[in-house]
């Protein structure tokens, strides 16, 4: 089944590794002569699901009727909301167990067929799209082409029941060829976009050649932060060895996900403030009302957190982020 979802660069959402989701990307944006980017978003894309489309697709490839009876019924099985069940007539529940799995059956149908076999033959320069799951943006050379795939991208979702979010779809001037032209249009760089909750910019490198930067986007940093100091709070009764562990499981994950060459900066920020917050959570328990630095920095030695750690870092970055 892997091979079926190789179009459109969309392989990832099984093999679920981060780094190789953003080379694909990398690649994308640089191989090709992109100068245009469309973010797309798709309104209440897993509450809006049409279950007839859904259960057409998996039968084009599955045909025991046992498993599509099985889907069937975990598709309307519903959803137990205080003591209630409430019917689902579409879509499927956002974290289900198989909701990621069927989501990205139901998009290779609706995007990354139509794309490849429909859209990109009929357009005028180069293009690509880079989906997981839900979140895609679509690349294009010209600006004319970007525009007509934009309108056909409205017909063809809402055709299978889905709608374009009008607040977070927009086309933006990007690339090294938008680098260029960002002088002209008077601005001092070219846009930014957001994809995966990293926030890319255009950049150069210290020999001038083009480089694409990536940055935690800043809503899902202070989400990361809020998250580690519900974290702190609850687990403060806990010993050092077991809160430190907890703390190391997260920063662990988060540096997993967002230890990309250029951002360490952002991963230093998470560090610093796990530091602070843990401090005054550790104080709030303390009979003296505080912990003097001095002292927690030999709690620290004793427990250490996790550093930051680039899981893609410069020398991998680089030989495909740099054109």
């Amino acid at each position: 089944m892997s091979k079926t979802f190789c179009l459109a660069r969309s392989a990832d959402v099984l093999e679920g590794v981060p780094t190789k989701r953003w080379q694909r990307f990398m690649r994308g944006l640089l191989a090709e002569k992109i100068e245009w980017v469309l973010e797309a978003d798709i309104k209440n894309f897993f509450g809006s699901l049409s279950h007839e489309w859904m259960l057409r697709f998996v039968e084009h490839r599955v045909g025991d009727q046992r498993l599509i009876s099985l889907i069937r019924r975990w598709l309307k099985a519903g959803v137990l909301e205080n003591g209630e069940i409430h019917p689902s007539e579409e879509g499927t529940p956002q974290g289900g167990s198989v909701s990621v799995l069927l989501s990205n059956v139901y998009l290779h149908y609706v995007l990354d067929l139509w794309f490849e076999r429909v859209v990109k033959p009929r357009l005028r320069g180069e293009a690509c799209m880079v989906r997981y799951i839900d979140d895609f943006v679509l690349c294009f050379q010209y600006r004319a082409d970007a525009l007509r795939a934009q309108e056909a991208l409205a017909k063809r979702l809402r055709k299978f029941s889905l709608t374009l979010e009008s607040t977070k779809t927009k086309l933006v001037e990007f690339g090294r060829y938008a680098h260029r032209h960002a002088s002209k249009r008077g601005r001092k760089r070219p846009e930014t976009i957001y994809f995966l909750g990293f926030t890319l910019y255009c950049t150069r490198n210290q020999k001038g050649n083009f480089r694409i930067g990536l940055l935690t986007e800043k809503s899902r940093l202070r989400r990361a932060l809020t998250r580690l100091q519900d974290q702190m709070r609850q687990m403060r009764h806990l010993s050092l060895q077991e809160q430190v562990n907890h703390l190391n499981q997260m920063l662990r994950g988060h540096y997993a996900y967002y230890g990309i060459a250029g951002n360490l900066q952002a991963l230093l920020r998470v560090h610093r403030a796990v530091e602070r917050y843990w401090r005054k959570m550790l104080s709030s328990r303390s009979w003296d009302g505080a912990i003097r630095w001095e002292q927690f920095q030999r709690i620290k030695e004793q427990f250490p957190l996790l550093r930051p750690k680039l899981y893609l870092p410069y020398r991998e970055l680089q030989a495909i982020a740099i054109l």
